[in-house]
C-alpha cells in the first residue's frame, strides 16, 4: 500500500499527518490512528534511551554515539568553554532510501 504524501501543505511530515493517512487510507479510526502513531515513536524513543540502536529496513538505522567531553569556545566571544559529554541519535539511510530520493531528485 502506498502513501500519498503530495497533498501535505508544510514542508514537514507531522505525527498528525501520518495519523491522518492511516485514518484515510488504511481505514483505522482516528483514535487508533494516534495511538498507532505515538506508540510506534514512543517505541523508537524508549529503545534509544536505553541504548539500543534502532534499524528500519529499507528506510535506515538510527544509532546512539557517546561523545566525549571536550574544549571549545564560545562563536560569539572567543572564549574558551568546556563542552560536557553527551549522548547523540545519527540516522543513516539505508541504501534503498538513498536510491529513491536521488531518483525523485533526478527524475523530478
Amino acid at each position: 500500500m502506498e502513501l500519498a504524501v503530495e497533498s501535505l501543505e508544510t514542508p514537514a511530515l507531522t505525527k498528525a499527518q501520518l495519523a491522518e493517512m492511516l485514518f484515510d487510507q488504511i481505514g483505522l479510526n482516528k483514535r487508533e490512528s494516534k495511538d498507532m502513531i505515538d506508540a510506534f515513536f514512543d517505541l523508537v524513543t524508549d529503545s534509544l534511551v536505553d541504548g539500543n540502536d534502532v534499524k528500519i529496513s529499507g528506510f535506515g538505522n538510527f544509532q546512539i554515539r557517546t561523545k566525549a567531553a571536550r574544549p571549545g569556545r564560545n562563536p560569539r566571544t572567543g572564549e574558551p568553554v568546556n563542552i560536557d559529554a553527551r549522548r547523540v541519535v545519527t540516522f543513516h539511510a539505508s541504501p534503498k532510501l538513498k536510491e529513491q530520493v536521488q531518483t525523485a531528485v533526478i527524475g523530478g
